[in-house]
């Protein structure tokens, strides 16, 4: 749907004795080199250099360009009246020109010879003369024929390296056989339409016959790639053949016989087509070929009789460089054609001016680098223009977006409103009918007039959008143009609905912008260029109210912008606009955000998309400009979405379709065509021409927010509904509003089925703050600040709606019942009970409703949880209403109904408690009946005795039995602490003391003892297993010390027993306590010495640890980073022992399990993703993450936990260090005390070198330094985790085995924070 826009058109009138005779570009300079002759009267050619910033008002001669060589040409073919150049082209890479002329000679003209070069060299020559030559696209060969019959390939160093003759035998090499694809005769027409004929064999078959205007020309073409070469030449004198030959001189086909074939032939670059011309009786068409010969479709040119047999017998053909413009010459014209869902459109028609009838064009040539820009010249004139491919769409703001396109197809103009009707090309809606062909369209404000400019006038149409269908559009009136003979119109722009202003060429060098009021037919040129200034492109701004255009003031400068004012009715203002991007752009739209200030946003062929001059994207392939976005595509297939405000404020989303409203994935290549915000749509194109409608989140979000800001509730909702938008951002986008406006909200949405659907929706989550974060107010608003000042109330938000629509519907219970049962089930958790006990006031009113509120009701929850809490209402006649709307079984409800009917009160809420599984309701109702018996029962039955003991609190003898139900239902449960408690408050301390002593409580277990009492014997036997019980089980020393020394009187074993606690201090205090000092040597000191062996032992694994462990680090760090691939190469994931497999990163394997995994280099790995896709990645199970969980904490030598497992090892050494320098103080005091001198001076020694070597040891292993592709920030977040590592911005986290394998690798890969080493306090006494 996109079409030709000129941006460039220097045209340059001639006067002079020679002609101008060929072209060709100097991509350097983007100059045109032009040869002047030669003719029969003067055998001179010339070559000179047109600059491209050589402009003309007036005719010239060819003096005026910069001469380059000049030299005399005599032809040396008796036959022929003078030379003629058949090919000029330029080597911008050594600055020579090489030219190919019909007589033979090839010649080679530089601009800067070197030593011993001439400046115009004869390299070659071929004396029967040359029919037609052309460089390959590398310019490495040069391919010719002559007159002989021969084709040549020469080198760049003109280096024959080919010499092929073509002969009738080479139209055997290709024995064709159609089996007649996208025939007609092969397409079903009924079961006895020609049911007996072959389909493959067609009705007509071609002999190859001559167009009667056939010229007996040689066309020469080259694949884009350079590999193949076709030629197009008569054999015979009876038929043209189409030889194609590779690079090496191969013939590879011959093409099919085709009446009518002329000389015309270009290879599509691309390299799927060749196109030709067949000139038949009625028609001309241009025909294509494929590499192997056959036909393969073809198009009609649009001509008259009179066409064809005057301007357009003479036709050639060329594509451009991106095979996107086929150019068809003619005689006089040039016609650019484009194709696309297998169409041909005709796009552009330019007329070029031809001194003579005999006269005809020099071929079109296109630039080698700009894709749509050429140079076509005649013996008096130079035309150098240049194209840009846009999409002409109507308004893009509400209410106007219609989605209004028109696409040109030269006298046809397309029109389609995509808004009303998404017709796909080819087709449109509306087709109209020019006079002429078209070369511009404009749509006015309201999309209700359209201008189509054309070669001599502009039209305008009225079209009524309104009316269903869309009627094609009338002409409302026409506007002559200037009659000046050298007139080019080359753009139009509407403003409003009554101005238009048409860009063209006045004449050569001279461009003006006329403005021409529809209502009073006056034109006024608002606008006229300077001698040196071209005029690029016009464009109205948004919202049409204003005219833009750009230029480019001087040669040299980059394209700069201006918009055009009126501040009285005749008077023009020009206001260059000061903010241009310093890049040359080529499509720009303006937006007005505020009274004082505009955006410009425009675009650069290189993709560069500006906000002024502010660069937004590098990337980017079209754009569009919305009230409040600009949406724009890029190369990565992305769709994105900036919110308008000031240039240097907007922000554009990162590529994370995945996370943010205003990016999202799009087809393959496809460009924007035109967006209405009214409906939330985007319409795209994809390359191969089909249309395709989408509804991007930020587009329908940002039209829900404008709808809730304007209180309009039932767009939201319905938009919220037909767009599968969660509901709740009607709420959370604005809570406040919505509370206050829950009545409004009722009555616009209506429908009560509406206002059930939205409240069934409703969930906690607060979705305008997660799912759809409002990214506008994100730009000026600090989230963290915002939850300050609103703060969100977990738990409470679906019940204030609730409450909220209960509230405001209590008096609109009649129509709105259903909302109001609704509210009641659709609380967290649901209140059925509430909505229960409204149905039961309706039953008192109207029978109808309630049965009605029941249904509704058993539709929005689980009818038996509906049955079981209506029963727990103790409302049976209620029960019994739910039961029969639930559909139960009434053989299942109907006994038990009655039975429960016949009881007492009480009774029977007892049952129905005991039903329901609400015991502690039924041990109430229990205690009201005053059946103790049946009470006691039912508590143990159902463990009840917290609720029991509640209940007889005031009854103490009631009490006594119950807790000491409990006590032993505790102590059944090895709750031994808590029934101990539980007996020894009922003051049975047999009990007591016992279940103490399963819980290891000695004191409690003593005490409870001599309460008793015991006797003395049981008492002593009683102590001595509790302390035996500390010693072997809790290892407290120090506790079954005191049992010793104050219950068995065993003070010896007591001292030993501190000792072994190392509480060396309280084992001498009691021995002289107790008068026994003369054991302190025997005891004391022999338990110091023995903890000291015991220190010194530890203290040696802590040395030999660290000495082993710390190297080791350094070492594999070293591997690390000096060969990462090596280091991480393994699989820790793989199962068979492939994990240490050297497997090279370039091999390709079979996506199996196995080889998938074991074939991933590092980076791979670091992002997870694979050839296998989602296939491998749900493979990996949580059971294979628990499984490398457990090959991670063994960091078995090898693998690549190891270095984590050292680590973390080395951090739990020190760690034991820190908490055993008291140790070892302690015992160096005691052992001074003892006068031990030399063993404390050596412990101490000991543990100082330990903490030493501790400290060298933390500044080897934590003292890591960020590497520079890990100085990144990381974060995690939600359990996804990122890290320093250089990673695609959208990897997702690994899961399974190699979750735990990245968490690895980012623990290894951070800076570590060191423990803390803990100083060891040295006595005075040794130091």
């Amino acid at each position: 749907m996109r079409n030709l826009k000129n941006v460039r058109l220097a045209e340059v009138q001639l006067q002079s004795d020679l002609p101008l005779t060929a072209t060709a570009w100097d991509t350097a300079s983007d100059a045109v080199i032009c040869t002047f002759g030669p003719t029969p009267t003067n055998a001179v050619i010339e070559l000179r250099r047109k600059r491209h910033d050589a402009y003309f008002s007036d005719p010239v001669s060819r003096e005026v360009f910069e001469t380059i060589a000049s030299w005399d040409a005599p032809c040396p073919l008796p036959e022929l009246d003078c030379d003629r150049v058949l090919s000029l082209h330029y080597f911008a890479d050594t600055l020579t020109a090489c030219l190919v002329l019909e007589g033979g000679d090839i010649i080679i003209v530089r601009e800067e010879p070197l030593s011993g070069e001439d400046k115009i060299e004869i390299v070659g020559s071929v004396d029967v003369g040359i029919t037609a030559a052309a460089w390959s696209p590398d310019e490495e060969l040069l391919a010719l024929t002559t007159a002989a019959n021969t084709f040549l390939y020469m080198t760049r160093d003109f280096e024959n390296v080919a010499e092929i003759t073509l002969s009738p035998e080479d139209l055997k090499a290709s024995q064709h056989v159609s089996v007649g694809w996208g025939k007609r005769e092969t397409q079903f027409q009924g079961k006895r339409a020609k049911a007996l004929r072959d389909p493959t064999v067609p009705e007509k078959v071609d002999e190859g016959k001559l167009s009667s205007t056939d010229d007996g020309r040689t066309t020469i073409t080259w694949r884009g790639d350079g590999a193949y070469v076709a030629v197009n030449s008569i054999e015979g004198g009876i038929r043209r053949a189409i030889r194609v030959y590779s690079r090496e001189g191969t013939l590879d086909s011959v093409s099919e016989p085709v009446d009518g074939l002329e000389g015309a032939l270009s290879w599509r670059p691309y390299g799927n087509l060749i196109a030709g011309i067949q000139r038949l009786e009625d028609k001309i068409d241009v025909v294509f070929f494929e590499r192997n010969g056959l036909r393969h479709g073809q198009f009609t040119l649009r001509l008259t009789q009179e066409e064809r047999a005057t301007w357009a017998s003479n036709i050639s053909l060329s594509w451009n460089v991106d095979s996107t413009v086929l150019a068809v010459q003619f005689k006089e014209r040039v016609q650019l054609w484009t194709t696309g869902n297998y169409h041909y459109y005709l796009k552009q028609e330019i007329p070029v001016v031809v001194g003579r009838e005999d006269q005809s064009l020099l071929g079109l040539k296109w630039h080698h680098e700009k894709a749509l820009r050429f140079v076509v010249g005649t013996s008096e004139s130079i035309l150098d223009g240049e194209f840009v491919f846009e999409v002409l769409h109507g308004s893009t703001t509400s209410p106007n977006d219609v989605g209004a396109v028109a696409v040109i197809d030269g006298k046809n103009l397309k029109l389609t409103p995509l808004r009303l009707s998404g017709v796909p090309p080819p087709m449109a809606h509306n087709e109209l009918t020019l006079e002429s062909n078209a070369i511009d369209v404009a749509f006015s404000k309201t999309g209700t007039r359209i201008a189509v400019l054309m070669n001599d006038r502009f039209s305008i149409f009225l079209w009524s959008l309104k009316s269903r269908p869309v009627p094609v559009p009338i002409l409302e009136s026409s506007y002559p143009l200037s009659d000046e003979k050298a007139s080019r119109p080359r753009q139009i722009a509407f403003i409003n609905d009554n101005e238009v202003f048409v860009l063209r060429n006045r004449k050569p060098g001279k461009t003006c912008i006329e403005r021409t009021t529809l209502e009073t037919r006056e034109t006024k040129v608002a606008y006229e260029a300077e001698d040196s200034e071209q005029l690029v492109s016009i464009f109205t701004s948004l919202g049409h109210e204003a005219l833009w255009f750009s230029n480019v003031p001087r040669p040299g400068q980059s394209v700069s912008y201006s918009h055009i004012t009126m501040p009285s009715r005749d008077e023009f203002l020009i206001n260059p606009w000061t903010q241009s991007p310093a890049a040359d752009t080529h499509w720009a739209k303006s937006i007005q955000i505020s009274d004082d200030e505009t955006v410009l946003i425009s675009l650069a062929r290189t993709g560069g998309l500006y906000a002024n001059k502010t660069l937004l994207a590098k990337n980017c392939t079209s754009f569009l400009l919305t009230p409040s976005h600009v949406i724009f595509t890029t190369s990565l297939h992305l769709l994105k979405f900036v919110h308008i405000c000031r240039a240097e404020d907007m922000e554009v989303p990162p590529d994370t379709p995945e996370t943010d409203e205003r990016c999202r994935s799009i087809e393959r290549g496809s460009r924007l065509v035109t967006v209405m915000p009214s409906t939330f749509a985007v319409i795209l194109q994809a390359p191969r021409g089909n249309i395709e409608t989408i509804y991007p989140r930020a587009l329908v979000l940002s039209g829900i927010r404008s709808f809730i800001d304007r209180k309009d509730y039932r767009s939201a909702f319905l938009t919220c509904r037909s767009q599968m938008v969660d509901m709740n951002i009607i709420h959370d986008y604005n809570p406040e509003q919505f509370m206050e406006s829950i009545l409004l909200f009722v009555e616009q949405v209506k429908r009560v089925d509406f206002v059930d659907e939205f409240l069934s929706r409703l969930k906690e989550e607060d979705v305008s703050q997660t799912l759809y974060k409002d990214t506008l107010k994100a730009l000026n608003v600090d989230t963290s600040a915002q939850a300050l000042v609103n703060p969100a109330k977990k738990g409470n938000k679906v019940n204030k709606i609730c409450n909220g629509f209960l509230a405001a519907l209590q008096k609109r219970q009649d129509s709105n019942l259903h909302n109001l049962i609704t509210a009641h089930v659709c609380k967290l958790p649901p209140d059925l009970e509430s909505g229960l006990q409204l149905v039961a006031r309706l039953r008192d009113e109207s029978s109808e409703q309630a049965e009605d509120a029941v249904e509704h009701m058993c539709f929005l929850t689980d009818a038996n949880r509906l049955y079981d809490t209506a029963l727990g209402l103790y409302d049976l006649e209620l029960t019994l209403l739910v039961a029969q709307q639930a559909q139960r079984d009434p053989r299942e409800y109907l006994p038990f109904l009655r039975k429960l009917q016949q009881l007492p009160d009480l009774r029977r809420y007892y049952e129905i408690d005991n039903y329901l599984g609400r015991w502690a309701k039924a041990l109430k109702h229990l205690h009201a009946l005053g059946v103790h018996d049946e009470l006691r029962e039912y508590t143990v039955k159902h463990v009840l005795y917290k609720d029991a003991i509640d209940i007889y609190k005031y009854q103490p003898e009631l009490l006594h039995q119950i807790t000491q139900l409990y006590a032993d239902y505790l102590y059944g449960e090895s709750k031994y602490k808590d029934a101990g408690i539980a007996y020894e408050s009922l003051s049975l301390y047999t009990d007591a003391y016992k279940c103490y002593q399963l819980a290891h409580l000695w004191l409690e277990s003593l005490y409870c003892a001599m309460l008793i009492p015991l006797p003395e014997a049981e008492l002593t036997t009683h102590a001595s297993g509790l302390a035996t019980t500390l010693i072997e089980e809790n290892k407290d020393y120090v506790s079954a010390a005191k049992i010793y020394s104050e219950h068995l009187h065993d003070i010896p074993t007591a001292a030993r027993l501190l000792c072994r606690g190392a509480r060396f201090s309280d084992a001498s205090r009691l021995l002289t306590l107790h008068n026994l000092a003369n054991l302190i040597p025997e005891i004391i000191d022999t338990s110091l010495a023995d903890t000291m062996g015991s220190m010194t032992d530890l203290l040696a694994d802590f040395r030999s640890q660290l000495a082993a462990q710390v190297p080791r680090i350094g070492e594999l760090r070293i591997r690390r980073i000096q060969d990462p691939l090596a280091y991480f190469g393994g699989d820790p994931t793989a199962t068979d022992g492939m994990g240490g497999l050297d497997i090279p990163d370039n091999v390709s394997l079979a996506p199996t399990d196995a080889s998938t995994l074991a074939g991933k280099s590092m980076f791979t790995r670091y992002t997870g993703k694979t050839g296998s896709g989602k296939t491998a990645s749900s493979r990996q199970s949580s059971r294979n993450r628990r499984k490398e969980e457990r090959k991670r904490a063994r960091g078995k030598k090898g693998t690549v936990y190891e270095e984590e497992y050292l680590v973390n090892s080395v951090r739990r050494l020190i760690e034991r260090v820190n908490s055993t320098v008291p140790e070892v103080e302690n015992l160096v005091d005691s052992l001074l005390r003892r006068g031990m001198r030399e063993r404390a001076a050596a412990i101490e020694k000991t543990m100082g070198d330990v903490l030493k070597l501790c400290g060298e040891s933390q500044a080897e292993v934590f003292a890591v330094k960020a590497e520079p592709a890990q100085e990144q920030e990381g974060v995690e977040q939600d359990g996804d985790i990122s890290t320093g590592l250089n990673l695609p911005v959208d990897a997702p986290a690994p899961r399974g085995g190699q979750r735990a394998f990245w968490e690895s690798v980012i623990s290894i890969s951070q800076p570590q924070e060191a423990p803390k080493i803990k100083e060891m306090k040295k006595s005075a006494l040794l130091n």
